[in-house]
């Protein structure tokens, strides 16, 4: 089996920023469009986007070797403890597998799953897998080309943690 070093972006990949920042203008007076919204949101409160939980549960059931490479706003220091919660809360197997960084093009691997483009996502020595699913590249879009480089999959090796997901989010 190809065992790959997989890094996947935290915010608008795995968690839903998006929603999160539209919630929370909905209860902020009219004139509030100026505030930057990374600097005042609670990170660990974000729920996850559509599919990802058990699609990196399935990424890891392929043997494959994945960590959390997100960026942390600079001017919100506790961001970078909620981002941390955030993992142990929804995926506890990768709490000790984070690195926070403003700089992408620094990481040495093979696949990234980023949203963005402008903190060294082009530059990455490896895959750059643009994360947009309004353009049909969402999580079951990953999976699949994941798969498509690792062989066993094809074998139906199983998926011992997707299991956990499943009965995880259903609970």
């Amino acid at each position: 089996m190809n065992k790959l070093r997989i890094y996947i972006d935290m915010d608008g990949v795995l968690a839903d920023f998006k929603s999160a920042a539209d919630e929370l203008k909905k209860k902020l007076p009219m004139n509030s469009e100026n505030l930057k919204f990374d600097e005042i949101l609670d990170f660990s409160t974000f729920k996850p986007m559509k599919d990802a939980i058990e699609s990196v549960y399935k990424i890891i059931d392929m043997g494959h070797d994945v960590f959390i490479a997100s960026t942390p706003p600079w001017n919100n220091p506790d961001a970078w403890g909620q981002k941390r919660n955030w993992i142990e809360e929804h995926l506890p197997e990768l709490q000790k597998k984070i690195i926070l960084t403003h700089r992408k093009d620094l990481l040495i691997g093979d696949i990234l799953i980023d949203d963005s483009d402008y903190r060294g996502q082009k530059d990455f020595q490896g895959t750059w897998m643009h994360f947009e699913p309004s353009e049909g590249a969402d999580w079951p879009y990953m999976v699949k080309k994941i798969e498509e480089l690792t062989p066993d999959v094809a074998m139906n090796k199983g998926f011992k943690n997707f299991a956990k997901a499943i009965t995880k989010i259903n609970c």
